[in-house]
C-alpha cells in the first residue's frame, strides 16, 4: 500500500512538473518590446524628460505586443476592444500590434465605425459641458504638455463627416491603463500613442467594438500569440 501510495504521489509530482513546463513554454511566446524613444521628436524628449506624474508599472498583458489577429479588418485599421482593454493596429499576414488602453465607463463608451479625421501632436484640451458637469471643478482650457489629459498625441474620430467627440490620445495618468474610468475616450501611454500616431494615416478606419462584443479580458481570442514589435 505504501509503495502504491508513493508511486501515486510521484506520478502527481511529474504531472505538475510537466504542466509547469508547458505553461512556461506558453509564457515565452509573450515577448514585450522595451520602452523606446526611437520615435520621439526633440519636443517629445524635452516634454517627457520629467513628466508631472509617476512612472507607472504597466501590467505585462497591457504592454505593447505583436499578436496573431483572427478578425478580417484590412491592414492599417484600428480596432478597439473595450471589453479586453486593448487597441489593435492591424498588420499584414494575420498580425496586429496590441496596445493596452484605458477605456470609458460602460455608459460612456462609443461604438461603431469611424475614421481618423484629424491628427494632432501635443493637443490642447477644451472640456465639453458634459465633461465639466461630470468632473466638477476643472479648467475651461488646458494647453499642450505632459500635464494635459490628452497627452502627447491625439487622433480625432469622425463619422459621416462629423466629429464624434471620441478620441484616441495619450494620458497623464498611465497608472490606469487596463481599466475603465475615462470619459468615453481611449487613453494610451504617451510612448504607445506616439508609436501608434506614427503608423496611422489621416482617414484610417477605426472599428470600436460594442460592449460585450469584444474578447473577454481572461480569454482574449485576438491575442493568440506574440512576438517582438519592430519600430
Amino acid at each position: 500500500m505504501a509503495i502504491r501510495e508513493h508511486a501515486g504521489k510521484k506520478a502527481v509530482a511529474l504531472l505538475v512538473l510537466g504542466l509547469g513546463a508547458l505553461l512556461s513554454g506558453c509564457m515565452t511566446n509573450q515577448t514585450v518590446e522595451p520602452a523606446s524613444e526611437a520615435n520621439f521628436t526633440p519636443r517629445d524628449k524635452k516634454l517627457l524628460a520629467n513628466p508631472p506624474y509617476a512612472r507607472a508599472q504597466i501590467p505585462e498583458p497591457y504592454l505593447r505586443h505583436i499578436v496573431n489577429f483572427h478578425r478580417k479588418e484590412s491592414p492599417g485599421t484600428i480596432v478597439v476592444d473595450s471589453d479586453a482593454r486593448y487597441l489593435y493596429y492591424v498588420l499584414e499576414k494575420g498580425k496586429a500590434i496590441r496596445y493596452g488602453v484605458t477605456v470609458g465607463e460602460e455608459a460612456l463608451v462609443f461604438s461603431g465605425v469611424a475614421k481618423v479625421g484629424r491628427r494632432e501632436e501635443w493637443p490642447s484640451w477644451t472640456p465639453t459641458k458634459d465633461i465639466k458637469k461630470r468632473l466638477g471643478n476643472i479648467p475651461d482650457f488646458v494647453g499642450p504638455g505632459p500635464h494635459n489629459p490628452l497627452g502627447a498625441r491625439g487622433l480625432y474620430l469622425y463619422a459621416n463627416g462629423r466629429d464624434t467627440l471620441y478620441r484616441i490620445h495619450g494620458t497623464n495618468q498611465p497608472e490606469y491603463i487596463g481599466e475603465a474610468i475615462s470619459s468615453g475616450c481611449i487613453r494610451m501611454t504617451n510612448e504607445d500613442v506616439i508609436d501608434l500616431y506614427n503608423r496611422v494615416k489621416l482617414g484610417s478606419p477605426v472599428v470600436v467594438l460594442a460592449p460585450s462584443q469584444g474578447d473577454s479580458p481572461n480569454s482574449p481570442r485576438m491575442a493568440l500569440g506574440s512576438g517582438l514589435v519592430s519600430n
